[in-house]
């Protein structure tokens, strides 16, 4: 049995907005992640699936090992594609939102979206959601955006609709975005879920060696190199960090995604308590945050790198150099340890 976490009123305008209209885009953020391509690749095939005439749009390219989802090649890179995403999101009727809780997280696409005259319906699970669409389907405590959507079909009384292609995305959004049910994901409604997408066929053994077991040697040796070379530990702070500039991952000829994940390694560390990796861009530091226990680190992300987050997962940025965006981290830390 799952429970029904979503608010009743909150379904009823989704199954309106889905009944009356046929035009539906997906939207999700920039640098998207597994939850972010899973969940929309989820929603996408459930659309298909009942004959509407949707699309997926993501700001910018995502990562080699999510390709494998049917309907991959499908999604419309707006960077790439920037006149044909702009006609499909003028020509919505509902827009959904999923797995990013305020407009910046669009990047690019965020003039488009908050302007198109389409409904909007925000599916997301992070904290503080801004309100900028007509429904917000907003659950911090979820796991997942996968998850939630999972549950929004079901809700819709629409399970039988699910087919094997959205099962296997919706279990990927699940699994990725808890490192493969290793944190967030004591719930044991989580299982009860995976026990219905299997049913449907997914294979979850085979979806994980698709996501992890699926990188090039170029990216081992990075790992490799940012263990040996670039990993520093504050054992006073029980915090550790590890950097990459661009040079440092253009030598080892890293692509997008090529890093997820590296921010978790040194929770293997005993004593660790705190993670934090950063990397830079072209005009900037990108960094994520991760925590064990109630060290809310997206708290600082917040607080002094322009991002947010969950307690124990967030992201943020940095504009300057990767010294001064490390001596700002050493500088603030200590405060967050001791609340």
């Amino acid at each position: 049995m799952i429970s029904k976490i979503i608010a009743e009123d909150k379904i009823q305008q989704v199954k309106k907005l889905i009944d009356r209209h046929d035009k539906i885009v997906i939207v999700t953020h920039t640098s998207p992640d597994g939850d972010a391509i899973g969940s929309s690749l989820g929603l996408f095939h459930f659309l298909d699936e009942i004959d509407k005439q949707v699309s997926l749009i993501v700001p910018n390219e995502f990562p080699d090992f999510l390709r494998w989802m049917k309907g991959a090649n499908d999604v419309v890179v707006y960077d790439k594609y920037t006149e044909f995403a702009q006609q499909l999101i003028d020509e919505a009727e509902v827009i959904f939102c999923l797995d990013f809780n305020g407009r910046k997280r669009i990047s690019t696409m965020e003039a488009s979206i908050v302007n198109a005259k389409a409904k909007k319906v925000m599916v997301d699970h992070h904290p503080y959601p801004e309100d900028f669409c007509d429904v917000t389907i907003s659950y911090p405590q979820v796991s997942s955006t996968g998850e939630l959507i999972f549950r929004l079909i079901c809700r819709l009384g629409q399970f039988e609709s699910i087919n094997l292609a959205s099962a296997e995305a919706l279990y990927t959004a699940m699994m990725t975005d808890t490192g493969a049910f290793t944190y967030n994901s004591d719930n044991p409604e989580i299982y009860t879920i995976i026990s219905e997408l299997m049913k449907l066929g997914v294979k979850k053994d085979t979806i994980y060696q698709h996501v992890y077991h699926n990188y090039s040697a170029d990216r081992m040796k990075l790992m490799g190199f940012s263990l040996s070379e670039k990993l520093k530990i504050y054992p006073e702070l029980h915090t550790a960090i590890i950097s990459l500039s661009k040079e440092e991952l253009a030598k080892y000829n890293a692509k997008r995604g090529d890093t997820e994940g590296f921010v978790n390694i040194p929770f293997s560390i005993s004593g660790i308590k705190c993670s934090v990796f950063f990397r830079e861009d072209e005009d900037k530091i990108k960094i994520s945050f991760r925590s064990k226990g109630n060290l809310a680190v997206n708290r600082i992300s917040t607080d002094y790198f322009g991002g947010g987050g969950h307690t124990n997962a967030a992201g943020g940025e940095f504009f300057g150099t990767m010294d001064e965006a490390i001596a700002l981290f050493e500088k603030v830390m200590p405060h967050y340890l001791a609340l």
